[in-house]
């Protein structure tokens, strides 16, 4: 069966205060319907609380086939045997990230709404670029908006996945997904949603859907 052409990249809450529970919440979300990967996103903690949420999660991740990619920190990615890294203008270079993880690891760059910075991105070789912020959102200061048609341009001209990121909820996922989304990075539209987050990766899913069948 062909994967989608778009497809649901979740993001953990900025805080895990409690692990085991929020394991369970994740893997009946996870099992609610199609999700590329989870990105473990906890800034300004010590690493070995970075740690135990890796060792936590990326067992029910992976067991559902969904990668697991470590926000902002190549190195520690790579100690713990994550699938991946994402990392943004201001953090490591893309070219030491790729020497610390090795070939064969996924890693995304945060680019904004720069098409320039895309681009050098894609020809220093990473996996994916992420482009955002859509949408006002509460779960990071956004220096940047960016508009549909970002996406739809870079589908026309590059190879390279691109991931919308920012504000994304079931009410506004579809036009993403219709303009060219490779995937829709969510995290409070999933975790706070008022149906619980099992109900909302099933509409997010079916909003994914619907957007790309628009194209």
């Amino acid at each position: 069966m062909a994967l989608p052409l778009c497809r649901l990249y979740l993001i953990t809450p900025p805080r895990l205060d409690d692990l085991a529970a929020f394991g369970h919440v994740l893997a009946h979300a996870l099992d609610a319907g199609d999700v590329a990967a989870l990105q473990i996103r906890l800034k300004d903690v010590p690493d070995q609380i970075i740690a135990a949420a890796v060792d936590a999660l990326m067992p029910i991740a992976q067991a559902r086939g969904v990668a697991v990619i470590l926000n902002d920190r190549p190195d520690l990615a790579a100690k713990l045997g994550c699938d991946g890294a994402h990392i943004g203008q201001d953090d490591m270079p893309l070219a030491e990230a790729r020497r610390i993880m090795g070939p064969d690891a996924m890693i995304g760059v945060t680019c904004h709404d720069s098409l320039h910075l895309a681009m050098e991105a894609a020809e220093g070789g990473a996996d994916y670029v992420a482009f955002g912020a859509f949408f006002p959102t509460t779960t990071k200061d956004a220096a940047t908006r960016a508009e549909p048609a970002l996406l739809t341009g870079w589908q026309a001209d590059m190879l390279i996945p691109c991931v919308a990121i920012g504000g994304i909820t079931v009410e506004n996922a579809r036009a993403l997904a219709a303009a060219g989304a490779d995937f829709l990075a969510v995290s409070a539209g999933v975790w706070s949603h008022g149906d619980g987050p099992t109900a909302a990766v099933k509409a997010l899913n079916a909003e994914i859907a619907a957007g790309v069948a628009e194209r």
